[in-house]
């Protein structure tokens, strides 16, 4: 019976480092087109 809380918070820890890992992907990707256009622009 004590394996569930620990068992809880570990699937809760996950799923909120999932949840901020694919914010933090699509961050960096739209960081990274921004700056791609960016370049592309001023070098056009």
């Amino acid at each position: 019976m004590e394996t569930k809380p620990t068992t809880d918070r570990k699937a809760a820890a996950l799923k909120w480092l999932k949840r901020v890992g694919v914010w933090g992907f699509l961050f960096f990707l739209a960081k990274g087109l921004v700056w791609l256009a960016l370049g592309y622009w001023v070098f056009k």
